[in-house]
């Protein structure tokens, strides 16, 4: 370790895809896994084994494939969950058990323990973690509510047995800049053994200052930042892996650190964990959001115009976004739409190609101009054509006071099927329809719709979020008609609950989700 070096922890696949309504399949979080490692990610927090079948055996998976990162998996202060942790990533080259327990008072009270009870928890279960990997991190769960004496006493146990790794976690968002730099400082001046191990932080972002929390816990001297990509997680959601990595990339010279992460693919994977997830990203995030470079006063324009510099502090393509125009229209080939994947940061095989190409080629008849955000819809909805459910055709008729009629045709297991339903609006009536071909008891909990671009011949970008027996499945697709991208949206989100693996296990008794 290096006093200069930053460790990024990224936990998208574990506190990421516990936000509500979140959810991956495993292709995706394979996927995803996948990308972080290519991108630099130091630590990736792949799961929790524990929590079902379906965890453990992405868990073991990314393990097995990982080429860079330390694959870490998560388990509760209990011999079991680190037993099954344990093998989860024994087939890393890097293996990584993260137990953890919550000491604050209020923490401590659920499994009703004394101090005493738990301070021998967390040196047994620490101790058998350690004697099954090298590489154990343990974190005092609500370890920034937790009274200072305690804190110090146990973050020394897990030390002592064996922990090579301290995390403190703001567990629910409380504190605050100055409380998080002096709280990291305190327990490596205080606690006997802190110099010998790497402190690390994780942010919560309930106040909205998960990200100065953390790069503050830097300055205090933590040397491991625990985020996630586009800030994912429970509730308000945690520290953005983009903001702390550029952060530090671009005030380096009052931020003196360094992170391996290769900053041109920030880009790339922040769109394709918004597509999986199904969670957009706000025009206005920073960093990635369709905004953080767009200037739209007289002034700023007029200044970008002169001199680049004077309203950006960093280039776009430094975060994976091109600098140069390659305009795209219905006579551009297959070379300039690689070329322009290429330059937005997404890299497709040839059979890819071919899909995104035929339906750029459709889009291009429809529209005068396919813009960057055209292309990056082709490519968010590619694939749609293996699905079990197909849309093959759509016709909707409209009428005065809202009522419709869809007229619906599918391909189902490989058998075209047809339908005619009525409903209040076209949508409403699309949807009937899907679901009079194909019954099902899920509840739509999220219907969005968002333009891709602007002017009337702009493509709808469509998520649907549907619930099934407590297995959640989202959708997405972009069409210019939007009863189109709704159908095919909805579509997309069944295919998933289709698809998607069955949860053979669940967590009991309480959920420590935070940690």
């Amino acid at each position: 370790m290096t006093k200069d070096r930053v460790f990024i922890f990224d936990t998208t696949l574990r506190d990421g895809e516990q936000s509500p309504g979140a959810t991956m399949t495993h292709d995706e979080k394979l996927e995803i896994a996948e990308l972080l490692d290519d991108m630099g990610v130091d630590i990736i927090e792949a799961g929790f084994p524990i929590a079902s079948e379906g965890d453990f055996r992405a868990v073991s998976e990314i393990a097995e494939r990982s080429k860079n990162s330390v694959i870490c998996g998560l388990a509760r202060a209990k011999t079991g969950d680190i037993d099954r942790c344990a093998e989860a990533v024994r087939k890393a080259a890097q293996p990584r058990i993260h137990t953890f327990i919550g000491t604050s008072p209020l923490h401590r009270a659920i499994p009703n323990l004394t101090q005493d009870e738990m301070a021998e928890v967390i040196h047994d279960t620490v101790t058998h973690a350690r004697n099954l990997v090298d590489n154990v991190q343990w974190s005092p769960m609500d370890a920034t509510r937790t009274e200072w004496d305690y804190l110090c006493r146990v973050v020394e146990i897990a030390i002592k047995a064996g922990a090579t790794t301290i995390n403190i976690p703001d567990t629910v968002g409380y504190t605050a800049p100055r409380e998080s730099a002096d709280l990291i400082k305190r327990l490596i001046e205080t606690v006997p053994g802190a110099d010998d191990i790497i402190f690390a932080t994780h942010c919560h972002n309930d106040l909205g200052m998960a990200t100065a929390n953390a790069l503050a816990a830097v300055d205090g001297g933590a040397r491991q930042i625990e985020c996630t990509i586009n800030g994912l997680g429970e509730r308000a959601g945690n520290t953005a892996l983009e903001e702390v990595v550029m952060a530090l990339k671009v005030r380096n010279d009052i931020m003196p650190y360094e992170t391996a992460i290769d900053t041109k693919k920030i880009m790339h994977i922040s769109r394709r964990v918004s597509t999986v997830s199904g969670f957009l990203v706000q025009p206005n995030k920073a960093i990635v959001g369709k905004n953080a470079f767009a200037h739209e006063s007289g002034i700023h324009q007029d200044g970008m115009l002169k001199n680049a510099e004077t309203f950006e502090i960093m280039r776009p393509e430094d975060v994976g976004i091109s600098g140069t125009s390659l305009p795209l229209g219905k006579h551009s080939g297959r070379a300039a739409l690689r070329a322009k994947l290429k330059d937005l940061g997404v890299e497709v095989g040839d059979n890819q190609l071919k899909d995104i190409f035929v339906r750029f080629k459709e889009l291009a008849d429809r529209k005068k101009e396919v813009f960057d955000d055209d292309v990056l819809a082709l490519v968010s909805t590619a694939g749609e054509s293996e699905d079990h459910l197909q849309l093959v055709n759509l016709r909707v008729v409209c009428g005065t006071g809202g009522q419709a009629e869809a007229e619906l045709e599918m391909e189902i297991g490989g058998k075209d099927v047809s339908a005619t339903a009525p409903g209040d609006g076209p949508v409403d009536a699309t949807f009937k329809a899907v679901r009079a071909l194909y019954p099902n008891a899920a509840r739509l909990q999220l219907y969005q719709v968002q333009a891709v671009t602007a002017g009337t011949d702009a493509q709808a970008t469509v998520f649907v979020r549907l619930e099934e027996d407590g297995k959640i499945a989202t959708g997405q697709s972009a069409d210019t008609d939007t009863v189109v991208a709704s159908a095919k949206a909805y579509i997309s989100a069944l295919n998933r609950l289709v698809t998607q693996s069955e949860k053979t296990g669940d967590v009991p008794e309480v959920s420590y989700k935070d940690a």
